[in-house]
């Protein structure tokens, strides 16, 4: 498989604190793991993927270098990952589309990261040659809707009763989407 180069993207956020985002690596593991235990549990509830769980872990970290998927980090000097956000290319008819998540630490929220973050992995999105971005957050997760309603994503789609936290309870869908070509 080839190797990637992307370059890393030092920024300066509006709580003052530094953090360089880049694509996620192998050595990332142990502060990944570390970022994925530190989300608010209500957090947890609503991810797709629980990052507390070595499982996902792991298999986030061996897909490092996937040709289809991309990975991003926020990185503190010290090597805390404080955001993690990922674009995966699908497959069959909607192999023109690509797919984001996008996770921020508590404490980095409000300070522009998740902004910084969207437009890393939106930049990420076009390099896979998508001609459309769809990112899927639940109903009630308004903050994130914003960061990727300012970046010029629209509404598509709400699918009632469609997703379901780790408690069993349902929630409605939104599908944002924005299109490269």
């Amino acid at each position: 498989m080839t190797m990637r180069v992307e370059a890393t993207s030092p920024v300066v956020l509006r709580n003052g604190v530094a953090v360089t985002i880049r694509p996620l690596a192998e050595d990332d593991r142990i502060e990944l793991a570390r970022f994925g235990k530190s989300l608010p549990e209500d957090d947890a509830l609503y991810l797709e993927d629980d990052l507390s769980d070595p499982n996902i872990i792991n298999r986030l970290i061996n897909a490092y270098a996937a040709e289809n998927w991309r990975q991003m980090v926020a990185v503190r000097d010290n090597g805390e990952v404080v955001a993690y956000s990922a674009v995966r290319k699908l497959v069959g008819w909607s192999s023109h589309v690509g797919d984001i998540q996008l996770m921020v630490g508590k404490e980095f929220r409000r300070s522009g990261l998740g902004t910084e973050m969207a437009k890393a992995i939106f930049e990420s999105a076009r390099g896979l040659g998508v001609a459309k971005v769809i990112v899927e957050m639940l109903a009630v997760q308004v903050s994130g809707r914003a960061i990727f309603e300012r970046l010029g994503f629209s509404r598509e789609g709400i699918f009632s009763k469609h997703a379901h936290d780790r408690h069993g309870n349902r929630h409605d869908l939104v599908v944002m989407a924005y299109h490269v070509m």
